[in-house]
């Protein structure tokens, strides 16, 4: 008797490491209720850089932050890895990078980067020391390790703001906006080693931004956002191959995924918005 072919079983499809479901949230003023966001859904998959772009106060911000358990939601529902993002935060699954780096002026780079460790009761172990040694030159401050931060750059001091968010091992890297007061030069310039630090570090990144060619050119995929209550319009899949290059700046299809995601935006952005400088930064 012939044994019949064993069918292998199916490829389980892999589980987001954020997803949030129809999330809402209001805030309460003086003047009265403000909604935020409104009913907005999506998941972010292990290893993906996705970016969120949309009008000046549409609540992209405010979305990262509930990512980061810094808002609860007014209703709806988000997990970070499986766990509800106060269980998540607590078990160190996310990092976060803000528009101001936020370093300590009194302490060195080296310190300023192991101040998770020492909060986290992690300093003293050998091990992390030499994991924050190897952050500080993976994001290309070797040499620099024992110097102030008013005697660097704004974007040395960001790369030093990066390596503290990873030196716990977070999944995931949550990035507000991170190179908004940058010069355009020095911007373009950080994207390409915000890309080599993700990819040597094997993390997951969610960034908030306002530039359309910083979206189009470090993302797998870009969420536009409308204008407040925000929600998410449309989503545009990136395909430029990797590891991406300075070149790319200057090829058709980036030009065209701009176009892409800058139409998205202006069809988004409802009545009054008539051109780039009304509500975006769509400098390429």
């Amino acid at each position: 008797m012939t044994a019949e072919p064993i069918t292998p079983p199916a490829a389980s499809a892999p589980q987001p490491i954020i997803a949030a479901d129809r999330l809402t949230k209001d805030f309460e003023l003086d003047s009265g209720r403000l909604t935020a966001i409104e009913d907005v859904s999506f998941t972010v998959f292990p290893g993906e850089f996705v970016t969120i772009i949309g009008p000046s106060g549409c609540g992209k911000s405010t979305l990262l932050r509930l990512v980061a358990d810094i808002y609860r939601p007014t209703s709806g529902t988000i997990h970070v890895d499986g766990l509800i993002p106060s269980e998540a935060r607590r078990r160190r699954e996310f990092g976060v990078v803000f528009q101001d780096p936020s370093l300590f002026p009194w302490r060195d780079v080296l310190a300023n980067v192991m101040l998770p460790l020492e909060i986290a009761g992690q300093a003293r172990s050998a091990e992390a020391r030499r994991f924050a040694e190897e952050l500080v030159r993976l994001v290309g401050l070797d040499g620099f390790e024992h110097a102030r931060p008013g005697q660097l750059s704004g974007g040395m001091r960001q790369r030093a703001a990066i390596a503290r968010a990873l030196v716990l091992h977070p999944r995931l890297l949550l990035l507000d906006e991170p190179f908004g007061a940058l010069d355009e030069i020095t911007r373009q310039r950080m994207n390409i080693e915000l890309l080599r630090i993700w990819a040597e570090s094997e993390t997951t990144a969610l960034l908030i931004t306002h530039s359309l060619s910083e979206a189009v050119f470090l993302s797998d995929r870009v969420f536009v956002m409308s204008h407040r209550p925000g929600q998410i319009t449309e989503e545009i899949a990136i395909d430029l191959p990797r590891p991406r290059s300075p070149e790319m700046y200057r090829s058709q299809r980036f030009f065209d995924l701009v176009n892409s995601v800058s139409d998205a935006l202006f069809g988004s952005a409802g009545p009054g918005a008539e051109g780039p400088g009304a509500a975006f930064d769509a400098t390429p």
